[in-house]
C-alpha cells in the first residue's frame, strides 16, 4: 500500500465490474483511498467499459474525488474520495450500459450524503447481464427500503441494446443510518404478476406471445393462482429504438419478492422468452429462500452498512454474492457468516446469510 491505499484485485472470484462498484461505493463512503488492479480481468474484454467508467465518474463527482486510470480499457484505477456531497448529478452510459448498474453504484453513496440528491442516469434500461429497471422497480426497490430509506425513480425514457437512450432519474434524501433486516420467512406465494413489454418496431402480438407462455409455464407448477402478466406496448415517446423482454413477480405472505424476466432479441422465438421468464421464477421460488438470485448480491452492501444484525434466507449462494462479501468485509467492520439453516428441510437449498454490520453514520446529519 502507497501510504492507507486499499488494494483491491479486480480479478479474483466473479472477476468483474461488480468487485469495482462495491470497491468504490465503499471507498467513497469510508473515504478510503483505493486502487483497484487488474479490472475485469475475468472478462472475454478485460479492463473498463464505458458503462463502468460512468460508474467511476458519478462516484467521483457525488464526492469531488480524484480518479487516476480513468480511459475505456484501463486494467487499473486510483481513486482518491472526498466528502459526499448532495444535489444533481449526471452520469452518461453513451451506450446500452445499464442505469441499474449505475444505480447499484451511486445509491449507497448518496444515502450518507449532506442533503438530499437527484441522479440522472441515461443508458440501457432493459439491458442484458444487469436487471431490467422492472426489476429494480418492482422487486429491489421495496425490499430495499426495508434498511429504512426511501427513493423515488421516474422512469423518463426507457433505452435497449445497442443504442441505449434511456433515461431514469432516482431522487433520494440522505439517512443518519441503516436499519437491519430479518428476511428470514418466506411464506407462501399469494400473488403471481408482471408485465411483458414491446417498444418500437415491435407488434403487440409478441408481447401476448411472451405472457401466454410465461403463464403457461408456471400453470404447470402453480395451478390454483391467477397470474396477471400484463402485455404492454411501450409509448413510442417513452422509448428510445426497439426492444422486448419480459419480467414475472412473485409476492408471498410474509411480503417476500422474488422473480424471473427475460429478453427477447433478433431470432428469438417469443415463447421462449416467456418461458425463461416463468423457468427463471420456478427455480426462484424452489429454494425456499426469500429473496431471488438477483437480488441476493445487491443487498450485500446495505447489509454491511446497517447498524446491527442482518440476517437474509436465501438460495445457493451465487458467485456475485461471495465477491460482495468479500471485499465488503475487506473495507469495512462487517462480519459475514453463512450457514445453512437447522429448522429445514434437507432437499432445500437454503442458507442464511448474517451480517454483523459496521454501523454507518452519516457524519453530515
Amino acid at each position: 500500500m502507497d501510504g492507507d491505499r486499499v488494494e483491491v484485485d479486480g480479478g479474483i472470484m466473479e472477476g468483474g465490474g461488480q468487485i469495482l462498484r462495491v470497491s468504490t461505493a465503499l471507498s467513497c463512503l469510508l473515504g478510503l483511498p483505493l486502487r483497484v488492479r487488474r479490472i475485469r480481468a475475468g472478462r472475454s474484454q478485460p479492463g473498463l467499459r464505458p458503462q463502468h467508467l460512468s460508474g467511476l465518474e458519478i462516484i467521483r463527482d457525488l464526492c469531488e474525488g480524484k480518479l487516476e486510470g480513468g480511459e475505456i480499457g484501463s486494467t487499473e484505477i486510483t481513486f482518491t474520495p472526498g466528502k459526499i456531497k448532495g444535489g444533481t448529478h449526471i452520469a452518461d452510459t453513451k451506450t446500452a450500459g445499464s442505469v441499474c448498474l449505475l444505480m447499484q453504484v451511486a445509491m449507497p453513496c448518496v444515502l450518507f450524503a449532506a442533503s438530499p440528491s437527484e441522479l440522472h442516469l441515461k443508458g440501457g434500461t432493459n439491458a442484458e447481464m444487469a436487471p431490467q429497471i422492472d426489476y429494480t422497480v418492482m422487486v429491489f426497490k421495496p425490499i430495499v427500503e426495508k434498511f429504512n430509506f426511501t427513493f423515488n425513480c421516474d422512469i423518463k425514457k426507457r433505452g435497449y441494446y445497442p443504442q441505449g437512450g434511456g433515461e431514469v432519474v432516482i431522487q433520494m434524501s440522505p439517512v443518519k443510518e441503516l436499519s437491519p433486516i430479518n428476511l428470514t420467512e418466506r411464506g407462501t406465494v399469494t400473488k403471481i404478476y408482471g408485465r411483458a413489454f414491446v417498444a418500437g418496431a415491435l407488434p403487440i402480438k409478441l408481447a401476448k406471445d411472451m405472457s401466454a407462455a410465461a403463464v403457461r409455464c408456471i400453470r404447470k407448477e402453480i395451478r390454483d393462482l391467477y397470474i396477471n402478466i400484463q402485455p404492454v406496448r411501450e409509448p413510442d415517446d417513452q422509448a428510445f429504438g426497439t426492444g422486448s423482454g419480459i419480467i414475472v413477480v412473485a409476492e408471498t405472505s410474509t411480503g417476500c419478492l422474488l422473480a424471473g424476466s427475460s429478453l427477447g432479441k433478433r431470432g428469438k422465438n417469443s415463447d421462449k422468452v416467456g418461458i425463461e421468464a416463468a423457468e427463471m421464477l420456478l427455480r426462484n421460488l424452489k429454494h425456499g429462500g426469500t429473496v431471488d438470485d438477483s437480488l441476493q448480491d445487491q443487498l450485500i452492501i446495505f447489509m454491511a452498512l446497517a447498524k446491527g444484525v442482518s440476517r437474509v434466507k436465501s438460495g445457493p449462494i451465487t458467485l456475485h454474492t461471495q465477491t460482495a462479501i468479500h471485499f465488503a468485509e475487506q473495507l469495512t467492520k462487517a462480519k459475514f457468516t453463512v450457514t445453512k439453516p437447522e429448522e429445514d428441510d434437507p432437499h432445500k437449498d437454503t442458507y442464511i446469510i448474517e451480517c454483523q454490520g459496521m454501523g454507518m453514520i452519516n457524519p453530515n446529519l
